[in-house]
């Protein structure tokens, strides 16, 4: 059983290996990943389709991406034979189960950006 301190988050929260919130937000927490799960809501995109989207993401990185989402279950990978052959990627059921967390947090940041906008300008007028 973990070790709790009054006034403190219990250990596991502080270990890498035993928090359940690093565990799965280390994996879509990135920009990268909340962009691509984002696109992929609106239905299946090849990855050409994905990368004209996110327009400033290398390849290696849309691939790292994708790849990271298929092993977490998050998105599926569909290969139609043709030559060349043809991949789709789409949201899984686990993957939509995600739509509402981040479109709440989408909301939040368009609401609160100018409020965080004023904060960073207030203190970068401090100075370094």
């Amino acid at each position: 059983m973990p070790k709790t301190h009054p006034g403190l988050a219990p250990d596991h929260f502080y270990d890498p290996s035993l928090c359940p919130v690093r565990h799965v937000l280390s994996h879509i927490g990135d920009k990268w990943s909340l962009l691509v799960i984002t696109h992929l809501k609106f239905g299946s995109h090849r990855f050409s389709e994905l990368q004209r989207a996110i327009a400033d993401i290398s390849q290696r990185m849309l691939t790292v991406t994708l790849r990271s989402l298929e092993r977490d279950g998050l998105v599926a990978r569909h290969v139609t034979p043709s030559v060349p052959p043809r991949v789709d990627y789409e949201l899984t059921d686990l993957g939509r189960s995600l739509l509402p967390a981040l479109e709440r947090l989408s909301e939040w940041a368009l609401e609160t950006r100018p409020a965080i906008e004023a904060a960073r300008e207030r203190f970068d007028m401090r100075g370094s």
